[in-house]
């Protein structure tokens, strides 16, 4: 998946840093450590609560990386961020250099139970997969979608489902379960272009059909659509699940608090979405990192680090190597 990245004042801030080291060929950050320790939520300006968790190596799994890999004791793991960033997936924290957000945390977990050195390396999202084929990264873990299309060249290890949701006020009672029904007569703001757009002008056609609406709003940034929500002028905003969770965040402590009202998978009705850990095809690093993920899911750091990002409600059951991707008629 990629969306449009919203700017906020704490990522602005590093806007221009961040574009510097892009022009000197993608920022670059070393985390890990031998002890066990992975902290969480670090420099977030309020988007997670920091907090440290124990990860230990665990030898059977790291055994299975490629053999040069695991000599060289480090994990090259691309980030497609810049210029901007993408709280909560991952963005620089507030010391203006640290590489935060739940991405980042995910990729330093794996790390420890691969006994890998984690060196995150930050890009534009087309540089990131020109690093991948390139073989300067060993995987991406951006927000990267399983997709048929993208099966031709990579190999997928899942860890989120990719969904969209609803942000509305926490005053309004509306519960989105997927029943497109529930939005007639609403005021509905979806950013142009998008996947999202697209699924909600289908709702739209539909509705129509039985003689109702949806009333679909288009705004020019996040600061206008959170003061159309605030206002009532809207009754929801139909975006990405992550940049919702990060809005209902923010707003927690102010005069009109958001929620999520439900979430749709990002492929349509008939498919759940998935986001996956994404390496070169066949270069033998899929099933380590899928068991590396799986053991995380079994002992509860997974479950802490997507709580930390506000993105439980994002948690699989398992990590899958190349499970059915959103098809290529429709990526």
């Amino acid at each position: 998946m990629f969306f449009p990245r919203r700017t906020t004042v704490a990522v602005a801030a590093s806007a221009a840093l961040l574009s510097l080291v892009a022009a000197c060929g993608g920022g670059s950050a070393s985390d890990g450590g031998g002890d066990g320790s992975v902290t969480i939520g670090a420099l977030s300006n309020g988007a997670a609560q920091e907090s440290t968790i124990q990860v230990p190596t665990v030898d059977a799994i790291r055994n299975e990386l490629p053999q040069q890999i695991r000599d060289g004791g480090v994990l090259n793991v691309g980030l497609g961020l810049l210029p901007a960033g993408s709280p909560p997936l991952g963005f620089t924290g507030t010391d203006d250099k640290t590489l935060t957000g739940v991405e980042p945390d995910l990729a330093r977990s794996i790390g420890a139970v691969l006994g890998l050195k984690v060196n995150l390396t930050d890009a534009t999202w087309e540089n990131m997969f020109v690093g991948i084929d390139s073989g300067r990264t060993d995987v991406g873990i951006s927000n990267i979608t399983d997709t048929e299309e993208r099966k031709k060249k990579y190999d997928f290890a899942t860890y989120r489902q990719d969904n969209l949701a609803l942000e509305t006020l926490a005053s309004n009672p509306l519960t989105f379960t997927g029943d497109p029904s529930v939005l007639a007569g609403k005021r509905i703001y979806v950013g142009a272009g998008t996947n999202q757009e697209k699924i909600l002008l289908q709702w739209k056609a539909q509705l129509q059909a039985q003689g109702k609406d949806i009333d679909v709003e288009y705004f020019p940034d996040n600061n206008a659509v959170e003061l159309a929500l605030a206002s009532g002028k809207i009754d929801a905003a139909f975006e990405p699940n992550p940049e919702v969770a990060y809005n209902v965040t923010q707003s927690a402590h102010t005069p009109t608090p958001k929620r999520s009202a439900g979430t749709y998978s990002g492929a349509g009705a008939s498919l759940q979405g998935l986001i996956a850990a994404t390496t070169k095809k066949d270069n033998g690093l899929v099933k380590p990192l899928a068991d590396a993920i799986n053991y995380l899911i079994a002992n509860g750091q997974y479950q802490k680090v997507l709580a930390t990002w506000n993105l439980s409600n994002e948690a699989v059951k398992t990590s899958e190597i190349n499970p059915p991707g959103l098809p290529i008629t429709n990526s």
